[in-house]
């Protein structure tokens, strides 16, 4: 196998890392775009609307499963074998999806379609610190992050337009092309090496069983928590579920000899500390994207593509922000960058905690710029702090932790945003009406009572068809209060985050990894990462 220098300096490389970002970006967006025509998938195949959401929830446990277990998986098929047989069943599927005519065959094809795509972003970032030298590994990660955030910004600009143009099969069938033309490029030009299926029979089935249990106790909880309330049976049930499957899994990860999933890269501290980060900017980067739309949507009225419009702004600031990123990361310590990063994300989200009903694009403009900004030092710098320094072998077990603790922030993330959301807003509803009875002008200003009509009621409580003439601005404005209120509790998350950064240090001897001779490979030199 060449060296990582001949093989970062030659375009087949690029090309080949490229393809799987290609394929990673279809992954994401994915999710997005299917989340805004879902409502027209239900009226299309009849599904009822509690049933409906399931089509989004397979695929995120499926997600979430594979993506610890892309570290084993690469070691098996090797890189390239796994990207090109991942991508394959994600363009499969997709094609499933689409001729989907039922609930049950589209749920089906989405649980696979999730377990491909899954492996793609951990098996992306692992290929940054295999295939390139130190000097190329930021604009790698850049690529590869800029692709990963940009997905979710652009994803509702591009369901809506497909929604409002096209059918909602073109939802999946969109994947077809990109995917043939990923798995084509980088089965050519991936580097090749020979298959280790003898080390699929030393897998331990048990702990595997027990993850995926874990893992879809988990979601499945988050997602009912919300709506049924976190002390409910069912939630309860799960949460136990999943504590104990995942207790027994960490058991016999820690106890066997060949672990599913390495779980004692936690015990590196620099590792440890960066996965907290990633958990927390996953609750930011969900987040964000999901409570842009909600307001756009349920307070201001806007359709799709016009959300998608707003929030392309996020994406355009992340791209011009991506080359300022490459020059600090080269020149600049991980720790500074990253503490940069955190603080101005926080910034960004905490700007958007002080909405009105009638906030629209020109008031969401400067704080999607400063977290536009912001996420490129988020997530390049603590992605060195995490697997810079770690020794080749290691390097795809720690990524598929690393971004699994991203998706689980995340996951998290929402269901504490919609338990914000559905235990506040009645409560502000029933405080502003209280205020406006008291002839409050600040809260008729909030609301959107003019004072002359304000003026005009009689004294004493809000006359009952007077209530029924304010109740959708008091309603719209009690959800504007409510999502302010989770938009501030992620911007303090992510501020708590900072924390984190002072104790990143690189330990004694830590900031060089070991050279490591990869199996049935040349031996070569492993790249050593800069002092940070």
């Amino acid at each position: 196998m060449p060296s990582p220098e001949a093989r970062a300096t030659g375009l087949r490389t690029w090309a080949a890392f490229t393809a799987m970002c290609l394929g990673m970006f279809m992954a994401i967006l994915d999710v997005q775009i299917v989340a805004t025509s879902l409502p027209e998938m239900q009226r299309a195949l009849g599904i009822s609307p509690d049933r409906m959401s399931w089509v989004q929830t397979a695929y995120l446990i499926a997600e979430v499963i594979a993506i610890p277990l892309t570290g084993a998986l690469m070691r098996i098929l090797t890189m390239r074998g796994l990207f090109a047989l991942t991508t394959s069943l994600f363009t499969l599927a997709s094609i499933g999806c689409a001729a989907s005519e039922s609930f049950g065959p589209l749920v089906a094809w989405r649980v696979l379609q999730g377990f491909a795509g899954g492996t793609l972003i951990p098996a992306v970032f692992a290929a940054v610190f295999l295939l390139f030298p130190v000097h190329r590994q930021g604009l790698a990660t850049t690529l590869a992050g800029v692709l990963a955030v940009l997905a979710p910004t652009v994803g509702p600009v591009v369901g809506g337009w497909i929604t409002e143009s096209w059918s909602w099969h073109w939802l999946f069938l969109i994947n077809v092309a990109p995917g043939v033309l990923a798995v084509g490029i980088g089965a050519t030009l991936l580097p090749r090496e020979r298959l280790r299926l003898a080390e699929a029979r030393q897998l331990d089935l048990a702990a595997l069983g027990l993850l995926a249990l874990s893992l879809a106790a988990l979601e499945i909880a988050l997602k009912e928590a919300p709506g049924r309330g976190w002390t409910s049976g069912l939630v309860l049930a799960l949460l136990a579920l999943w504590a104990a499957a995942g207790a027994g899994f960490v058991r016999r990860c820690l106890s066997g000899p060949r672990p599913v999933v390495e779980l004692r890269a936690f015990a590196d501290r620099r590792f440890a500390l960066a996965c907290v980060l990633s958990f927390v900017l996953g609750i930011g980067l969900f987040g964000s994207v999901y409570l842009m739309p909600v307001f756009l949507s349920f307070v201001r009225g806007h359709g799709p593509l016009e959300i998608g419009t707003i929030m392309l702004v996020t994406g355009v600031a992340q791209l011009l922000t991506a080359p300022l990123a490459v020059a600090a990361e080269q020149r600049l310590g991980a720790r500074l960058l990253t503490g940069f990063g955190f603080a101005l994300f926080a910034a960004g989200l905490a700007l958007s905690s002080f909405q009105t009903p009638r906030t629209d694009h020109d008031e969401m403009f400067w704080p999607q710029v400063v977290r536009g900004v912001a996420i490129m030092f988020c997530l390049l710098p603590p992605t060195r702090l995490a697997l810079g320094h770690l020794s080749e072998a290691r390097v795809a077990d720690a990524s598929g932790l690393f971004n699994l603790m991203r998706n689980l922030g995340g996951a998290i993330g929402l269901a504490l945003i919609d338990t914000v959301i559905f235990s506040r807003s009645a409560g502000h509803g029933e405080s502003l009406l209280t205020r406006l009875t008291a002839r409050d002008l600040e809260a008729a200003r909030f609301v959107g009572v003019p004072e002359a009509m304000l003026a005009s009621l009689p004294p004493g409580p809000v006359p009952p068809q007077a209530q029924a003439m304010l109740a959708p601005l008091l309603e719209k404005a009690a959800l504007t209060q409510a999502i302010n209120e989770a938009w501030g509790m992620i911007a303090l998350l992510t501020l708590a985050a900072l924390l984190c950064v002072p104790f990143a240090r690189p330990s004694r001897g830590q900031d060089r990894a070991a050279p490591v001779t990869p199996p049935r490979a040349s031996p070569r030199r492993s790249p050593t990462p800069r002092r940070r």
